[in-house]
């Protein structure tokens, strides 16, 4: 909510290691936010919303979304102006199931139970909540292409574990309606999604489906499999453990070598499976960095 501390968190990695793109500094509960829920972080425990089951609870108005999301929009600009012509930025957004399943729990949750329960036994009911919060994430994307973004992502962290149905209706559907309605308004927009934790055959259905350009890939995803069945429709993000880079070493290097070489023939751009553990030593990410630089 800060513009100014947001801009430079965000380009701290492209100064220190010229990095071929910054991502926002953000989170993606901004959506909540912006939806009219309370949200808020405790020390130790982590991110907390205002428990909403039904769309009755949500503010609808796009004005006071922009309006709440504004601080986001101002801290791309501000980046945006520091950035070269050869370094994109990253404006990015949470997937309508994971925010849906945030808020029917109020926190994070190991099976999304209460989403789950609202899906199941209100499924009407359940596809007009992830129509609303989806309104809102195209919105916060295409606002955010608008402010500098060259391209955006759809994080849906949560998405593992869902019945073949139940991923098609809560994950599939929404995902291909937010990423046609960011396309009506920028036709050309770049889009990026993340199915965390789907099947083989969801995330199959994902690059086939959805309509985005790149697919990123959690760690438990075969390389050489995703290169041969999902490269043709998307190019290919991500996949390293980040558990490897917080070790380094050889058994980091290998793996860098081996991600490399099963992309070799598709569009790949080298990242991790989930996010960068706190205590990872910066050095290992420079060397990271560095084994990606000199296999070009």
């Amino acid at each position: 909510m800060n513009p100014q501390a947001a801009a430079e968190v965000t380009l701290q990695p492209v100064k220190r290691f010229g990095v071929d793109a910054a991502i926002l500094f953000s989170d993606i509960l901004l959506v909540p936010h912006a939806l009219g829920r309370k949200v808020t972080f405790e020390e130790g425990i982590g991110p907390r919303v205002e428990r909403t089951v039904s769309i009755d609870e949500l503010t609808r108005e796009t004005d006071a979304w922009r309006q709440r999301l504004k601080p986001a929009y101002e801290a791309l600009t501000v980046v945006a102006g520091e950035l070269d012509a050869n370094t994109d930025l990253i404006g990015f957004a949470g997937g309508p199931w994971t925010l849906a399943s945030y808020m029917a729990e109020g926190q994070g949750s190991v099976d999304q139970r209460e989403a789950r329960l609202l899906g199941y036994r209100d499924p009407a009911a359940f596809g007009d909540f992830l129509e609303a919060i989806g309104d809102c994430v195209a919105m916060h994307l295409c606002q955010q292409i608008q402010a500098g973004a060259t391209l955006v992502q759809i994080f849906d962290s949560w998405a593992g574990g869902l019945p073949e149905r139940a991923f098609l209706d809560w994950v599939i559907v929404p995902t291909r309606r937010v990423v046609e309605a960011v396309r009506k308004s920028s036709a050309h927009a770049t889009i990026i999604g993340f199915p965390r934790g789907a099947t083989l055959e969801g995330y199959r259905t994902y690059a086939r489906e959805t309509g985005v350009d790149a697919v990123s890939l959690d760690t438990a995803v075969p390389m050489r499999w995703a290169a041969r069945e999902l490269g043709a429709h998307a190019a290919l993000q991500g996949n390293l453990d980040p558990v490897l880079l917080l070790a380094g070493g050889t058994s980091m290097r290998e793996e860098i070598d081996r991600l490399l070489s099963a992309t070799a023939e598709v569009p790949f751009i080298a990242n991790l499976g989930h996010g960068v553990l706190p205590e990872t030593p910066v050095e290992h990410v420079a060397e990271f960095i560095e084994r990606i630089r000199s296999a070009r």
